[in-house]
């Protein structure tokens, strides 16, 4: 029996809990153990699973769940911001700009319900994320490279 079955066990969850705790353990093991790159495009997954999920609630009227993914949404667009580095190459500075402003689309989206607003914000953050994710197959690539004649 693996130890995060064991650990529901003890904490008395039910199945439902105890495959939650499972896949919250799987999820953190995965983030830590992930490539910088890889945390990049799974934060860029998660965003556009967010943006997704916060415009489809908001088309039915659902304010609360609209509220829940958009603030994610909004974390995250934070936390790619915040570990950008614009100084180290010639788009940075524009990259952050665009952060700043899917940002404020995003609180926008979310004050005003607007699904539209929302969709507008996924629309300009799909291409990035096919970028990134691009970027990093060829860096896994490379390393593949370098693996295979090292």
């Amino acid at each position: 029996m693996s130890s995060g079955l064991t650990t529901a066990n003890a904490l008395g969850l039910n199945g439902g809990a105890r495959i939650a705790a499972q896949r919250a353990r799987f999820l953190d093991d995965a983030v830590a153990t992930a490539s910088p790159t890889r945390l990049v495009t799974m934060l860029y997954d998660r965003l556009l699973l967010d943006l997704t999920r916060g415009a489809d609630a908001q088309s039915v009227g659902d304010r609360a769940a609209a509220n829940t993914h958009l603030l994610h949404a909004q974390e995250i667009v934070l936390e790619l911001a915040g570990s950008l580095r614009p100084e180290l190459w010639e788009g940075g500075p524009a990259l952050a700009a665009l952060y700043t402003f899917l940002h404020s689309e995003l609180v926008r989206a979310n004050v005003s319900g607007d699904p539209e607003r929302t969709a507008a914000v996924r629309t300009l953050v799909e291409p990035l994320a096919e970028a990134w994710r691009a970027a990093a197959l060829e860096v896994s690539a490379a390393a593949a490279s370098v693996d295979r004649v090292g």
